[in-house]
């Protein structure tokens, strides 16, 4: 009798971590019921339409970011230029808004992050350089000619298009952030390309097991090449919205989003080992981060504080989640 009581709870810790870790959607929907109840609790009254469009409208830049993240991770690598690549294209469309017009600024912003991704993808792909070597040394790279295009137009401070303002920090009925009709079908392509697509089929192959991928007539450099030149297209996009969010244009405006885009991916169940994780579970991710910042806010934390607090928090519940996950 003791044994078989023994098996039955043995039993349902496996079939539990066994769902935890086909369905993270579930314990991460948890999770953000939790932080927004703690919000409430912790300030009353500040849950509300209003604050749950303003969630909304900061969340959806770095789901974005966490996008090209959660891509690359499916790969077994990262991507550490979309700061930078998202800080250029809101900077580069500043520039010409005045003069050539902001569909110029769109495309020249646009073609100079196809120019970082496919770089990337080449560096990575082709010459086998390591991911985070990789994109790290392009960050610098384009941070690097983002000074020299701002020193050559000499100018410290550009206005952002009304277009992009209304875009990144508009809401519909309160609650909807206009900046939804560019994530909505982010989000679509981005879960139709890896569930009913040969390439998002690829991107898990290529990490699970590459030898495997490459011996079944897989060319891993094309996928990577594919790969970095998407990451740094939804950076421009994500670096578009952020500027009309902040109504900030400069060379440093989104590098704050880094860390957190990866970390959105991993909460979010992305292996960073590669071949497992999707993109349904990084937006829950990213909402979680921000839901998670906006209370270390309302507690009136001090920005050393709420870092610590921040990258403590992170880091438990990425332990906890691979823990869970993680074992058979």
């Amino acid at each position: 009798m003791s044994a078989a009581a023994g098996t039955r709870p043995s039993q349902a810790g496996a079939s539990w971590r066994r769902l935890l870790r086909d369905q993270p959607i579930i314990p991460l929907v948890g999770l953000l019921a939790v932080l927004v109840v703690l919000s409430e609790l912790a300030r009353r009254g500040i849950v509300s339409p209003g604050w749950a469009g303003t969630i909304l409208q900061a969340a959806v830049p770095l789901a974005i970011l966490a996008g090209c993240q959660t891509l690359a991770m499916l790969t077994g690598g990262i991507d550490l230029s979309v700061g930078a690549v998202a800080s250029m294209a809101g900077f580069v469309v500043a520039t010409f808004i005045h003069n050539q017009g902001l569909e110029a600024g769109l495309a020249v912003a646009l073609v100079a992050a196809t120019l970082v991704g496919l770089m990337n993808g080449i560096g990575v792909g082709v010459f086998r350089v390591h991911p985070l070597i990789m994109t790290l040394g392009m960050s610098l790279v384009v941070l690097g000619l983002a000074n020299a295009w701002q020193i050559l137009t000499l100018q410290t401070f550009t206005g952002v298009a009304e277009e992009l303002r209304t875009l990144g920090s508009g809401r519909s009925f309160e609650v909807l952030p206009n900046s939804l009709v560019v994530f909505v079908p982010v989000v679509a392509l981005i879960l139709l390309g890896l569930r009913r697509t040969g390439f998002g089929r690829l991107l898990y192959a290529v990490g699970d097991n590459p030898i495997a991928a490459r011996l079944s007539g897989a060319r891993s450099w094309q996928v990577l090449v594919v790969l970095y030149v998407i990451s740094a297209l939804l950076a421009a996009i994500a670096g578009f919205l952020i500027s009309g969010l902040t109504n900030v244009a400069s060379v440093n405006l989104a590098e704050t989003y880094v860390l957190p885009s990866v970390a959105a991916a991993v909460i979010g169940g992305t292996s960073i080992m590669g071949g497992r994780g999707g993109y349904s579970g990084t937006i829950v991710g990213a909402l979680i981060l921000t839901v998670l910042s906006s209370l270390l806010s309302s507690l009136g934390y001090p920005e050393a504080v709420r870092q610590i607090l921040f990258g403590a928090i992170i880091v438990a519940v990425a332990a906890a989640y691979t823990r869970v996950t993680g074992e058979t």
